[in-house]
């Protein structure tokens, strides 16, 4: 019996639909995996962050929450019980120690672990958190203003308390932002919890608001809404490298400092694709885009001279910085904190 060639063209079309509507179907079985990320960094760098694990992991998909550190932190503390987020990037290490003594993060050894500097992640073993890059303490300048005002150039934080400084100053609030809880802390583990809040009683009566950002009193000196910010090196050099009147100030006392870091909340339903993100955090490639503004990354050997910053930079950070104490204390400080100086926050 012979078969119409009319009858062998339609079985063959037949046979193109159907691996066709397999193919489909196999595709929409498999699509990427969404993974939610609270994160604190810069609105600059999410874009580099999300591009470079996306095409080393294209069957994941980065869905950011973004907010200051001391907002995300209350906002992960808040779903405690039930946790919304798959992961954690860019928040600070004080913040994620936190989370780790209420039990929130998966302990987790990356596989580039052994390639970063072990002074900037969690010192556990697995560690919770895994560090980024360090930010710290810088006040901003704006020598303009300054003259117009005949306000001298401060050289230390004690500086900042003098009577000619009254109502020149900004800084972030240490509830908002991280760099605001970071200069806290510095001050109460350098002075001393009794010398820490009588500095902070007198610089008080010198600041005119306690912003809820920490890049916003440079911004505002380099503008010259006011002639000092106190913020951290990265907006610093932001803003002096577009151009403002700013000088950048790293007090001898000693710098506050935190690190940004990463990590992978306790219940997520992604944890592969968590476990990739934190994975890739401690490439090469990743700290290399860190390196972009930051001029201490995780990865030794990787980051670059950042103009405006001295290169004994590093050597200014305040010793012994311990993360578990500002974490075990946050609750404790910011109520002592607010009670004594809420009164000039900015208003939300």
């Amino acid at each position: 019996m012979s078969i119409k060639p009319q009858f062998l063209q339609l079985l063959h079309k037949t046979a193109i639909i159907t691996a066709l509507a397999v193919a489909a179907g196999t595709t929409q079985a498999q699509p990427k995996t969404s993974l939610l990320v609270y994160t604190a960094i810069e609105s600059d760098a999410m874009k580099a962050y999300k591009d470079g694990f996306e095409k080393a992991h294209p069957d994941v998909e980065i869905r950011w929450v973004r907010d200051s550190t001391g907002v995300i932190t209350a906002k992960l503390l808040a779903e405690k019980n039930n946790p919304q987020a798959d992961a954690v990037l860019g928040v600070a290490a004080s913040s994620l120690a936190l989370l780790s003594q209420e039990g929130m993060l998966v302990p987790y050894a990356p596989v580039g672990l052994k390639d970063l500097n072990p002074a900037y992640s969690d010192r556990a073993q697995p560690p919770a958190w895994v560090g980024m890059d360090v930010w710290g303490a810088t006040v901003c300048f704006n020598t303009i203003e300054a003259k117009k005002l005949n306000l001298p150039k401060p050289e230390s934080w004690k500086d900042l308390t003098k009577p000619i400084y009254k109502g020149q100053i900004v800084m972030p609030h240490p509830a908002s932002s991280g760099t605001g809880y970071l200069d806290v802390t510095a001050w109460l583990q350098m002075f001393g919890e009794t010398d820490g809040w009588k500095y902070m009683d007198a610089l008080h009566q010198n600041i005119a608001q306690y912003t809820h950002s920490g890049s916003k009193p440079c911004t505002m000196a380099g503008t010259g809404e006011f002639p000092i910010g106190i913020s951290f090196e990265f907006r610093a050099h932001q803003v002096k490298r577009s151009g403002a009147p700013v000088e950048l100030i790293f007090p001898k006392e000693g710098l506050g400092w935190d690190v940004e870091a990463s990590g992978i909340m306790k219940g997520t339903k992604n944890l592969e694709a968590a476990k990739n993100l934190v994975d890739w955090m401690t490439t090469k490639e990743a700290n290399q885009i860190s390196a972009t503004w930051w001029a201490i990354v995780a990865y030794p050997g990787i980051a670059k001279k950042v103009e405006g910053i001295p290169e004994n930079y590093e050597k200014l950070l305040v010793k012994n910085n311990d993360f578990n104490w500002s974490a075990k204390n946050r609750a404790r400080i910011l109520a002592e904190w607010g009670g004594r100086y809420n009164a000039k926050a900015e208003k939300k």
